[in-house]
């Protein structure tokens, strides 16, 4: 049984939904020797959040975010304010997507679904790059 973990740095995105999947696997060599395991993503943040969803239409992530905006608006009299008007809308953002990914892995890739990435949704009008936590556990092909 193998168990690799890391800590991956996305660079700053824009507020929004990104597609994150080659970045992050780009940086788990190791992932390709793993016949059968899991892979757990975790975000070190409270105003961003992870998801898997579609990755081919370029609409998806702006009605994503459309949708994130509708439901969680800077316009609500939030009481936690000190660091912008919209903080305390992507904490509720976070909250309501989550913090972390289990991915199975199968012959050294990951088990995505034809249509499906990993995405980094940014809650923040203007943050910072963003640190994962990846950790892997299965049996190497070795």
């Amino acid at each position: 049984m193998a168990w690799i973990q890391k800590q991956i740095r996305l660079p700053a995105f824009n507020r929004g939904f990104h597609l994150v999947t080659r970045e992050v696997i780009s940086e788990l060599p190791e992932l390709s020797q793993i016949e059968v395991g899991i892979m757990h993503v975790f975000i070190m943040h409270t105003s961003a959040s992870l998801s898997i969803n579609e990755n081919a239409d370029p609409d998806v992530p702006v009605d994503l975010e459309m949708a994130f905006n509708t439901i969680a608006p800077e316009s609500l009299p939030y009481v936690h304010t000190c660091e912008g008007p919209d903080d305390m809308p992507a904490h509720v953002k976070a909250s309501m997507i989550g913090n972390s990914l289990s991915i199975p892995i199968s012959g050294g890739r990951l088990c995505l679904g034809i249509w499906q990435g990993i995405y980094l949704c940014e809650h923040r009008n203007r943050a910072g790059g963003r640190r994962l936590v990846v950790t892997i556990q299965g049996e190497s092909s070795q």
